[in-house]
């Protein structure tokens, strides 16, 4: 699926006060979070750098320094890379992850496609990436975890850095499947620069990174210090194997492909594998329970990425009946709104299981929206969503600490007034 054109996002017209901070968040967001996997040029869910920002905020590039002696390469065969801020004081022994999301390519073509831009390649990073949300170091937008060392690993192997390079045999390809590898190589790389001596830390990442953040959970737990709290932190992950309108496995097919082109079966829960066909191990319903590590779960429960891409992608729609609801959730008729709350209904079921879990945690909100921890304005400001007068930052901070339980669930659209419901309009 295709990015909207700027011309149409740029189109001026007269806003209330309110619409402007939505329509300048829905902008920047659209700018770096829009990760379709049907469009390998797609954007990171890393922000780009904003000359407005203090020159604090920006965090330089860093080329793995041990990726190559493991044969770890981004698609391309370029090295892969991460930004890394160290931190201070009370936080100097505490850790967070971040996990670079950005859609997946399942083809030969568009993992070709894709080897030519910032998901495929480092030649194409930024030199310098903007730290906000969950990495900010000003402690009124992060007032948790402000002074940890951060950490945000670039994306560049198109499978949630799970890929195997077997897979580049199987398939004859130039290409580089190797984001297994990058993993293992960038948490030895940050073991060696202290975190093995973390007393806390946190792996967390956004929509394909938070997919992988689940992936790897258990990893990253195992290897770090046996007393040290460490815990997941999983934004815009939750996909959900539903059919698309036109009953289409849409979302099944196309992990089927990615987990066969790259080999990720290797990577995904074998206790999963075990029971099931491996792709359906990357839907986070079917392997959540085998996670040993306490994981948080973000997610909006109408999830633009899974209602424009998974539920109505425009393969569905060839009469354009749902053009505009795709847009903009309030253009949506009733016959529509149905649709979309059957959506709603299909993740609470998912996550029924965990609601469960005594060690889980969760902040599902009615937005229109997606990854909401990586902007300072959705994950803790004075306009930031809320439920129960909580914002996703003091919810995961009261989890994470242990200060109170938190399975947070939002009564349905359009119920909650603090929503930044996104406008593609």
């Amino acid at each position: 699926m295709a990015i909207p054109r700027l011309s149409s996002l740029l189109r001026f017209r007269k806003l209330a006060k309110s619409d402007w901070l939505v329509a300048s968040i829905g902008f920047v967001l659209i700018v770096f979070s829009l990760s379709f996997f049907f469009d390998p040029t797609s954007d990171s869910t890393i922000p780009s750098v904003d000359r407005s920002l203090p020159i604090s905020d920006l965090v330089k590039l860093k080329l793995s320094s041990k990726a190559k002696e493991r044969g770890a390469f981004c698609l391309d065969g370029s090295l892969p890379g991460y930004h890394f801020h160290e931190g201070s004081g009370s936080g100097s022994q505490s850790w967070l992850v971040h996990l670079e999301g950005g859609g997946w390519c399942n083809t030969i073509a568009s993992c070709s496609a894709r080897a030519m831009t910032k998901l495929g390649s480092s030649n194409y990073f930024e030199k310098e990436v903007a730290f906000q949300g969950v990495l900010s170091s000003d402690p009124s937008q992060n007032p948790e975890f402000f002074n940890w060392n951060k950490v945000a690993v670039r994306y560049c192997d198109g499978a949630s850095f799970a890929g195997h390079p077997e897979a580049e045999f199987k398939n004859e390809t130039r290409l580089f499947f190797r984001g297994q590898l990058i993993w293992e190589s960038i948490i030895d790389e940050l073991l060696s620069m202290g975190m093995s001596d973390a007393k806390r830390a946190i792996l967390t990442g956004c929509s394909a990174g938070g997919l992988a953040t689940l992936i790897h959970c258990d990893y990253f737990r195992d290897h770090l210090p046996k007393d040290a709290a460490v815990k997941c932190v999983s934004d815009g992950c939750f996909f959900l194997n539903v059919p698309d309108v036109l009953g289409k496995p849409t979302m099944r097919s196309f992990y089927h492909d990615v987990v066969n082109l790259q080999g990720v079966g290797k990577s995904l829960d074998q206790k999963c594998v075990a029971k099931m066909e491996p792709s359906m191990c990357m839907f986070p319903h079917e392997f959540l329970k085998y996670i040993k590590t306490p994981v948080f779960l973000v997610n909006p429960a109408y999830d633009f990425w899974q209602i424009q891409n998974v539920l109505l992608p425009t393969s569905a729609d060839q009469d354009k009946s749902w053009a505009k609801c795709r847009l903009n959730i309030k253009d949506c008729d009733a016959a529509q709104m149905k649709v979309l709350q059957g959506f709603r209904s299909s993740l609470m079921d998912a996550i029924g299981e965990f609601h469960q879990n005594k060690d889980g945690g969760m902040f599902i909100n009615s937005c229109y929206t997606h990854c909401q921890t990586v902007m300072s304005v959705t994950w803790h400001s004075p306009t930031s969503t809320r439920i129960e007068n909580k914002t996703i930052a003091e919810s995961v901070g009261d989890w994470y600490f242990n200060r109170t339980p938190v399975k947070l669930i939002d009564c349905p659209y359009p119920c909650n007034p603090s929503c930044y419901n996104l406008n593609f309009t």
